[in-house]
Order: structure tokens, then C-alpha cells, then sequence
């Protein structure tokens, strides 16, 4: 963890501009600016907070609103004058009600990257106690009748209409896409990558 000795707060007389990014979705959320007193608060708090340069106070975000930032990780640039700080957000970040201040709307699609890693990570160390383990060592045949299974069920919750259970079984047809990918060696990328690519030529 950075300390507040490590970076330059002098040159912008006593501030630090600090963007914060969603830790999950790695988008933008807001830009604010931390004196040495915000940052420290922040690290100790796990709450961010800034340096309000119109109140002329500090403030956590989220104190009036309850839409705390809660704080995960910091880094500096290379010239040691900015910070990018990653929070989970408890609600809209923006004060207009909206995901993030400069109009991004969240996308939790970067969670399938994480996920298809952990299943990758199973695939290669085999931990004990773990479904994931388990389903690649009872071999393809098994992995493939799981998808198969998974991809029925979600079509029987479609036909019943029944928006929990397709919540729920699109879910599990999903993860067990994703050990299907791992097991044939194929990359989510390469499927985001193909979709991409029929878009792009649907465009034209």
C-alpha cells in the first residue's frame, strides 16, 4: 500500500487528483481530490473520502447520501501527483442518481472474465472440495452433458415464464459454458471477439 509521504502534494497546493474506478467492472465513477488528512482517511476508514475544495472540508462520499465508496485499492501514477483509486459502490455515484459521474452504466460483464480465470485457475491445480475440480476430472462427456442439461432447463423456466428461474438456470448455463470453453482450451475472448465480429459486419 502507497503511503501519503510517497506522493507530491505540493504541486497543486496541498491536493491530489484522485479518479475512482469500480473494482469489478474497472470503469470510471468519479474524479475527486484528496489532501494527505482525505487519503489517510480513506485507508484507514475504508471509506473514500476527498477534499471538499468548495466546503473547504473533508468529506467521505456517501455520508448525506448512503452511497458509500467502499474502498478496495490505490495506486499513483508515475509522477507520483495522481491517484486511481478502486471502490465498490454502494448505489449511484453521481449526485444526478446515475452509476458513474461521467455516464458510464455498470457492466458486470467484466465478472465473466474473472470467473472464466478461476475456472482456468481449477482446471490446472484440481483444489479439493471444489464442483469445479470435480467436473473436470469426470472428463469431457461429463462437462458436455452438464451444459446440455443446463441449457433444457433454462428453456423450461422460459417457457414457464418464470423470471427467477431464468435468472437462475441462464446462470448455471453459463458457468458450465465457461468449463466447457476451459476444458477445449477456447477463450471467452475468442467468443466475445467472433461477436464483435458479426456485429461490426451487421453494421456495415
Amino acid at each position: 500500500m502507497i503511503k501519503a509521504e510517497e506522493l507530491n502534494f505540493e504541486k497543486l497546493g496541498g491536493l491530489i487528483p484522485a479518479v475512482v474506478s469500480d473494482a469489478q467492472t474497472n470503469q470510471v465513477l468519479m474524479l475527486g481530490f484528496m489532501n494527505k488528512e482525505a487519503f489517510t482517511k480513506t485507508i484507514e476508514t475504508k471509506r473514500v473520502t476527498f477534499f471538499s475544495r468548495s466546503r473547504n472540508t473533508l468529506w467521505t462520499k456517501g455520508e448525506t447520501s448512503g452511497n458509500f465508496l467502499n474502498f478496495v485499492d490505490i495506486k499513483k501514477d508515475c509522477d507520483n501527483d495522481s491517484l486511481l483509486v478502486f471502490a465498490r459502490p454502494e448505489g449511484p455515484t453521481c449526485h444526478l442518481g446515475a452509476y458513474s459521474c461521467f455516464g458510464f452504466e455498470k457492466m458486470n460483464i467484466a465478472f465473466l472474465n474473472q470467473l472464466s480465470e478461476l475456472i482456468k485457475e481449477r482446471k490446472k491445480n484440481l483444489p479439493e472440495n471444489s464442483y469445479t475440480t470435480k467436473l473436470f476430472k469426470e472428463g469431457t462427456n461429463r462437462i458436455i452433458q452438464k451444459v446440455g442439461e443446463e441449457a433444457i432447463e433454462t428453456v423450461i423456466a422460459a417457457t414457464n415464464r418464470n423470471k427467477e428461474e431464468i435468472v437462475n438456470e441462464t446462470s448455471d448455463l453459463i458457468y458450465h459454458l465457461l468449463v466447457m470453453l476451459a476444458e477445449q482450451e477456447i477463450e471467452l475472448d475468442d467468443v466475445v471477439s467472433k461477436l464483435v465480429e458479426r456485429h461490426d459486419l451487421k453494421s456495415k
